[in-house]
């Protein structure tokens, strides 16, 4: 697989994003960034920031968002990790070839101008996993420069 980058953020299914920014913002200090509708995966998302470590909240736009059925089978949580790598088409290829499970076969449209696909946590000791590509929105700027 292509070199991992470092961690690209930690995605939290919400139910209220409105009521989830404030808790996260205002409770737990973390700095408010965008706030995208990611139509093709059925979320809304709220991206936080804590230093450099991106949190992205997540709500669903619709009951058939997998976001939608996460909740219903495990209420508001840690929904997934995700991972910058430098070419999601070639990491997804190298993971198939070695037999890792994996939910997307071929990268789609993610935040941020990003490309992703999703690693089925049944093939990373149970934590869905997101490989993401690129981003040269705002949410790639540094946290300081993120206003509140």
């Amino acid at each position: 697989m292509p070199p991992v980058l470092g961690l690209d953020h930690l995605a939290i299914a919400v139910e209220d994003l409105d009521a989830a920014t404030r808790v996260w913002r205002d409770r737990l200090g973390l700095r408010q960034g965008a706030r995208e509708i990611v139509a093709e995966q059925g979320v809304e998302v709220q991206m936080m920031y804590a230093g450099d470590t991106r949190v992205e909240l997540l709500r669903p736009l619709g009951p058939d968002s997998p976001i939608a059925g996460f909740l219903a089978r495990r209420g508001p949580g840690l929904h997934h990790l995700a991972l910058a790598v430098p070419d999601c088409r070639e990491a997804v290829a190298e993971l198939a070839a070695a037999g890792l499970r994996l939910i997307d076969r071929e990268p789609r449209p993610g935040a941020d101008g990003t490309l992703v696909a999703f690693v089925h946590p049944r093939s990373a000791d149970g934590v869905l996993t997101e490989l993401v590509e690129g981003g040269e929105g705002p949410w790639r700027r540094p946290a300081e420069e993120v206003r509140r």
